[in-house]
């Protein structure tokens, strides 16, 4: 058994992409010496079993925490919201976990093995949602041309879940984190820190996005000890989109040095029209390349 696993969730809308994940790691771990382990939020049977043999372990995803049935709706993918915060209950047998949703795939292992050793003494390893490129981190209304009122996404959502002004504020302009790509070691104190955060959430707050809410209120408030990443170790190509490297043949940062992209994310997808890449794997965007050129590129893993 390895000590390290790469842990990820998904539903039968999202099978596609989760077999794209696992093909991305088992592509690049040479070394076969990372886990991959799968929650399952409503795959069929027929999905399961044609993942059993690519993985180390697959676990039926529960609700941790007690959530009301009308938050809910019969959407068991919401548990991934909660789930994520508590991997070593489902998972024990690990020293180090690597969360990767599904609708994101690994393009290089040295960023693998980057989030690996940031969780090294029980920090979090993570990635902050800005850099270059970002042009807008928050919306502000502007009101009598001086007086603004505050949009950002963490205050907006601390304030709904119930959290004090204090707490809304203090994460109001932080740069957001983002919790769809994360390391921790099995006995570090966040994970405490966080359920404990996210508890409160979820009393009075959506379920969806609560767990992010929850992990940038346990960095920016409760200043637990955090390792953090470049920003193409978590690369989500809905705020910007990367360029293509055609000598490298990989996709890359947008700017100078156009490092390559070690995670591709695809989280809030990409879109043409009503059609989402996430889904249709048919679906194409627009990519520069280093070169100057311009191409129709699909993001996702193994489809040009």
């Amino acid at each position: 058994m390895n000590s390290k696993a790469i842990v990820t969730l998904a539903d039968s809308k999202y099978f596609e992409l989760l077999v794209e994940l696992i093909n991305s790691i088992k592509k690049n771990d040479i070394n076969k010496d990372t886990s991959i382990c799968v929650l399952d939020a409503g795959m069929t049977e027929s999905q399961l079993k044609m993942i059993n043999d690519k993985v180390y372990s697959i676990k039926k995803a529960n609700w941790d925490i007690e959530v009301p049935k009308h938050k809910i709706a019969g959407k068991e993918w919401l548990k991934s919201q909660i789930s994520r915060a508590f991997i070593p209950n489902y998972f024990p047998d690990f020293k180090k976990y690597l969360w990767i949703d599904c609708d994101a795939w690994v393009n290089s292992w040295n960023t693998v093995e980057m989030y690996f050793k940031a969780c090294d003494s029980g920090k979090l390893g993570i990635t902050q949602s800005v850099g270059s490129g970002y042009r807008v981190l928050s919306k502000v209304t502007w009101i009598f041309g001086k007086l603004a009122l505050v949009k950002s996404q963490n205050y907006k959502h601390a304030k709904k879940s119930g959290f004090p002004e204090s707490v809304a504020r203090k994460i109001a302009f932080a740069p957001h984190i983002n919790i769809g790509v994360f390391s921790l070691e099995k006995d570090s104190s966040c994970w405490k820190i966080w359920q404990d955060i996210l508890k409160k959430a979820l009393a009075k707050g959506q379920v969806f996005g609560s767990e992010g809410l929850a992990i940038n209120i346990a960095v920016y408030n409760h200043n637990v000890d955090v390792e953090f990443l470049p920003l193409y170790c978590n690369w989500i190509a809905s705020n910007v989109l990367p360029k293509y490297d055609k000598e490298r043949k990989t996709f890359v940062e947008p700017f100078l040095p156009h490092n390559k992209i070690g995670i591709m994310h695809l989280a809030a997808g990409l879109w043409i029209g009503n059609e989402d890449m996430r889904v249709n794997k048919n679906i194409k965007v627009n990519i520069k390349y280093t070169t100057g050129e311009e191409k129709e590129k699909s993001l996702r893993f193994g489809i040009d």
